[in-house]
């Protein structure tokens, strides 16, 4: 081992997550990030073309969130979650204005994976003794034991024998390229949101129903007009909780500042992450409704972290909201996502391995298949969990070799560029997209 190469060190001594350790290599080494570039060692700059892990939507290097964490670390570097601190109170309210004005109390963790553990706990606690939980399968929700208990996609699969949290029922998704019922909108009636109501009916014991608005990972899935509108009459019908997980689909992703938004609905719960920072610190957020919230008045709250409201992390909080409106970019968020579809939508002309193309704002994902006629895909779930190459995997490393980082699934990429990207930087991404994607094209039909 070179303990003076970073990168074969960090190879060395660090595992791989969601994946087979034998298929690791030592990673690309990076050294600096500015707008919405990433710098490499070698002084090669890389467009980020899905913000990471679609959560760094301010872009690298806002001075100003960085000099309100500078400040902070002078100020005051920790406070256990029981004392009040200024920039306690300055964060919560500048969170209060901008969640849905029903949201009223909060708890600040560091991580998605938090903040919807948290989710869980209070919707349980609340709802006792209904427990169970219906989520979506093509979802994902945390690695921790109850987050991965809500998670549908693979990841679940791999560790739910260990996890030992039951609860969670599956509904079919609001995937209209791949609609589980065969059907198409709108003569379909909504029948993925009506058969939730068939499975509360069923269930028993329903306590919530807890939902990314826009599938992150597993697709950027957009469900048709009135779907969410039909799950808050359905939760208000039976009396369960509608939680909503804005982890990466929040923070002026969607064009909005939160992607439930882009319907007439609101949340019992919100969770979110990612965006709430920029990810320039870690962070997790769960907002609770005024009447969720008043029951704990006569009822054990049994919540807590070590760093909830850490100092550092609300003042990055703070910082960020100012900086989502400084620069304007919920409006950009929207007006750079329209030129942003555009572009990927012009590639499906040209290559036949492009199945779908969906998206709002910022956030897109173009799906490869074999076949365009019959939507056979390059690979499978199973194919992930025994480690194969993915054909996607293929087309984001020659995307890589055009100095584009891209975030890519089974069968989809994530197009999710920071929320400062201009037209010049999509024009980037997507030309060395429509340059990759020759290599699926010579393996797909029709």
């Amino acid at each position: 081992m070179d303990a003076g190469d970073p990168s074969k060190v960090f190879h060395e001594l660090a595992f791989g997550t969601w994946r087979y350790q034998r298929d690791w290599k030592p990673p690309l080494e990076f050294v600096s990030g500015e707008g919405a570039y990433l710098v490499a060692r070698d002084g090669r700059r890389f467009l980020d073309f899905s913000s990471q892990l679609v959560c760094v939507n301010l872009g690298y290097g806002n001075r100003n969130v960085i000099e309100a964490v500078k400040q902070q670390l002078e100020d005051l570097a920790y406070l256990g979650p029981a004392y009040a601190h200024e920039i306690r109170a300055r964060a919560l309210k500048a969170l209060r204005g901008v969640v849905p004005d029903n949201l009223s109390k909060f708890v600040v963790s560091v991580s998605g994976a938090e903040a919807n553990e948290d989710a869980l706990k209070i919707a349980r606690m609340y709802k006792a003794p209904a427990y169970k939980v219906i989520a979506r399968y093509e979802s994902y929700h945390g690695s921790s034991a109850g987050a991965i208990s809500l998670t549908g996609d693979p990841r679940r699969v791999s560790v739910e024998l260990h996890t030992n949290v039951r609860g969670t029922v599956f509904a079919p998704d609001p995937y209209c390229y791949r609609c589980p019922f065969g059907l198409s909108y709108p003569e379909c009636g909504l029948a993925c949101a009506e058969y939730v109501d068939y499975m509360v009916r069923r269930e028993g014991n329903v306590a919530a129903i807890f939902m990314e608005p826009v599938t992150g990972t597993n697709g950027v899935i957009v469900p048709p007009p009135g779907y969410y509108e039909m799950l808050r009459e359905i939760a208000d019908e039976h009396g369960l909780l509608l939680i909503f997980d804005e982890v990466m689909a929040g923070w002026g992703r969607t064009g909005k500042w939160f992607a439930h938004m882009n319907w007439d609905v609101k949340p019992d719960i919100m969770t979110t992450a990612k965006g709430a920072t920029s990810s320039y610190v870690p962070v997790g957020i769960t907002a609770v409704d005024g009447k969720v919230a008043s029951f704990f008045e006569d009822h054990f709250f049994a919540v807590g972290h070590t760093f909830a409201f850490h100092p550092v992390t609300m003042a990055a909080i703070e910082a960020s909201i100012k900086e989502y409106k400084r620069l304007g970019l919920i409006e950009r968020s929207r007006r750079m996502g329209e030129y942003l579809g555009k572009r990927l939508q012009e590639l499906m002309d040209r290559h036949p391995c492009i199945g779908d193309v969906r998206g709002l704002g910022l956030f897109w994902a173009v799906e490869i298949v074999k076949d365009r006629k019959t939507k056979e895909p390059f690979n499978t779930r199973e194919d992930k969990l025994a480690g194969r190459r993915l054909m996607t995997d293929r087309v984001a490393a020659k995307m890589r070799e055009q100095g584009v980082l891209v975030m890519n699934w089974i069968s989809h990429f994530v197009i999710a560029p920071p929320l400062i990207v201009d037209e010049e930087d999509i024009d980037k991404g997507v030309e060395a997209l429509d340059e990759a994607l020759k290599i699926a094209d010579e393996e797909a039909r029709g």
